[in-house]
């Protein structure tokens, strides 16, 4: 989904779902910062305890040595005395280190180890004094309590820094509980600031879907609507067009028969008028012979136009001679009159009075159309049934045109389709630069052809 699309819907989405990242991310690094800083000092406690405790054991270990020495005078009695002395200055050097990090806790530390050295000194002393055989004088020290309150001291200020340092622990630990806590809430927190931010998110889809689907039912109800309606023209415009058509031809058919009928009488009587007067003044007027020759040519030029002026209303041939026949006769007149070579492929089919016109007026106005723009040398003309339909083809090898664009004066195209739809029939033009024209028209056959077709099943 486009990450756009979301935030324009909502805008405090965008903002909530990164605050609480920003947010999230900063609870948990945090909580691990400290987390990590105490756990650290919580070891650092533990090795300072450990140390201490390493301490204690290295001065009880020191004084168990000299007091064996003192007892045995044997040198294998000195071994735990010699190993502990590195433990004591080693314990030293690193809770000194520790211990500085503590400025109020310094003096404290610098008393402890004066009595650790102090304590170390009196069990060097006592094992020299016995080096070198002055038993006497080592009993004295051993049995005086000086060195007993030191170690007691030493042993109170160790115990009392175990216990600071176990102190320190549990505080470090209650504080690293506590963290773990405050880090728990806020991670709890900012995830029902996500759910929320979620839930909104998923309201605005949802609303959102419900707004587009609803705007898509009424695009889907408005595009019905205006399919409904365009059929509802379109028929209508069809109906229209054949109306207009059947007035167009019955018009013509009444204006020819009236061009027909009176003026072809009067034309011919005209014409038996001048008969008689040639007969009359052939002996008294001979010299008006050439006048009255050449009114005679007069009416016969009139009479064969009024025919062709009828023949172009109403082609006659086509209820005396039938549709094939009238085509051949179109051809060959057009062929004659244009000197593009017609070839004509013409068989008989059935079609109503209407239907035989408007094939009649089709190759006509192709004919026209051919003459006028295609610059064509040949023409194809093919007439045939193909099963339940009427098949009528006219095809040139002209300079063609561009089929798909709109031109603006093919209302010669327009008129053809909107005759053929009125029949019935379907009307498809195919075209290219170069490649000439094909229109080719389907109608149905008459219902009496249908009959016969069926008749010897």
């Amino acid at each position: 989904m486009d990450v756009f699309a979301v935030v324009k819907r909502n805008r405090l989405f965008f903002p909530l779902v990164c605050l609480a990242a920003l947010a999230t991310v900063f609870v948990s690094e945090s909580s691990y910062q400290q987390s990590v800083a105490r756990l650290n000092r919580a070891g650092v406690i533990a090795d300072a305890t450990a140390t201490i405790r390493d301490l204690r054991k290295a001065l009880l270990d020191a004084e168990t040595g000299q007091r064996g020495y003192f007892l045995t005078l044997r040198k294998d009695y000195l071994l735990p005395y010699s190993e502990s002395l590195a433990t004591i200055v080693n314990s030293l050097q690193r809770l000194e280190r520790y211990y500085l990090e503590f400025p109020a806790l310094s003096g404290e530390f610098t008393a402890f180890r004066r009595l650790v050295e102090a304590r170390m000194s009196e069990l060097a002393e006592t094992i020299r004094l016995l080096d070198e055989g002055k038993n006497d004088s080592a009993r004295e020290i051993l049995l005086s309590d000086i060195g007993k309150e030191e170690m007691a001291a030493i042993l109170v200020v160790i115990n009392r820094l175990i216990e600071r340092e176990q102190l320190q622990f549990v505080e470090s630990q209650a504080e690293t509980y506590q963290t773990l806590l405050i880090s728990r809430i806020g991670l709890a927190a900012l995830s029902a600031v996500s759910l929320l931010a979620l839930l909104m998110y998923l309201q605005q889809s949802l609303e959102h879907e419900k707004r587009q689907k609803d705007l898509t039912d009424l695009l889907q109800r408005e595009r019905d609507r205006l399919e409904v309606e365009v059929v509802k023209r379109t028929a209508q415009l069809t109906e229209l067009t054949h109306h207009l058509l059947t007035a167009r031809e019955d018009e013509r058919s009444r204006l020819a028969r009236n061009l027909h009928d009176d003026l072809g009488a009067l034309l011919t009587s005209a014409k038996l008028d001048a008969a008689r007067i040639k007969s009359r003044i052939a002996k008294t007027a001979p010299e008006s012979l050439d006048l009255l020759a050449h009114l005679v040519a007069t009416l016969n030029s009139s009479i064969t136009l009024g025919r062709g002026i009828i023949e172009n209303l109403r082609p006659s041939a086509l209820g005396n001679l039938g549709l094939v026949e009238t085509l051949e006769i179109l051809a060959r007149e057009f062929s004659e009159a244009s000197g593009i070579q017609i070839h004509c492929a013409l068989a008989p089919v059935q079609l109503s009075a209407s239907g035989e016109l408007t094939v009649y007026r089709l190759v006509q106005e192709s004919f026209t159309n051919i003459g006028k723009y295609a610059k064509a040398s040949e023409v194809w003309v093919s007439l045939a049934a193909d099963g339940p339909q009427v098949e009528v083809a006219v095809r040139d090898d002209g300079v063609g045109f561009d089929s798909a664009a709109r031109v603006g004066s093919a209302y010669g195209l327009v008129g053809m389709r909107f005759r053929v739809q009125a029949e019935g029939g379907v009307l498809t033009v195919a075209s290219r630069p170069g490649h000439g024209t094909t229109i080719q028209a389907r109608l149905p056959q008459s219902v009496a052809e249908a009959s016969a077709q069926a008749a010897p099943a």
